[in-house]
């Protein structure tokens, strides 16, 4: 693993988004290029977003985000969250017990050596975080997410 600034980089996982189905697998962000999309993000967000890094917890200021609202994908602003959906994991990262579910893709990570469940967004394949089943009910779900994979929009 590589930290760069606030991101550790820790390379791709073994498991493949599925990008040849759904409704946006005709997408533009799809065929974007590296270098196209190192212009449109920030570098830490490129690190998250198209390398599937992860920034160190504690350092998102959408980690303490409580305005009404929704949050966004960084790379193609595709909503995922709504702010009611959000809670304190005190993990250091912005949490969340549900989420869009039509705008998220899933692949299994193997990248700590055990099974993870990676989720992306659906239309741009922009790592998010990882799921977890240790969140408050109603779901039991916890969708970990970098806090610089993602944008704010307030009500």
């Amino acid at each position: 693993m590589l930290t760069v600034g606030a991101v550790t980089v820790a390379g791709c996982s073994s498991g493949q988004a599925d990008a040849s189905t759904g409704q946006y697998a005709s997408s533009p962000f799809r065929r974007m290029t590296e270098a196209q999309w190192r212009e449109r993000l920030p570098a830490a967000s490129f690190n998250v977003l198209r390398r599937e890094a992860t920034e160190r917890p504690f350092t998102s200021p959408l980690d303490n985000e409580k305005r009404a609202g929704v949050f966004h994908c960084r790379g193609c602003d595709l909503p995922l969250f709504r702010s009611a959906w959000k809670y304190d994991s005190r993990t250091g990262w912005p949490s969340f017990w549900q989420v869009m579910q039509d705008n998220i893709g899933t692949k299994t990570d193997y990248l700590i050596g055990i099974p993870r469940t990676e989720y992306h967004c659906a239309r741009c394949l922009g790592h998010q975080g990882h799921l977890f089943t240790d969140g408050p009910p109603p779901t039991g779900k916890r969708y970990c997410n970098n806090g610089v994979a993602l944008t704010f929009k307030p009500a």
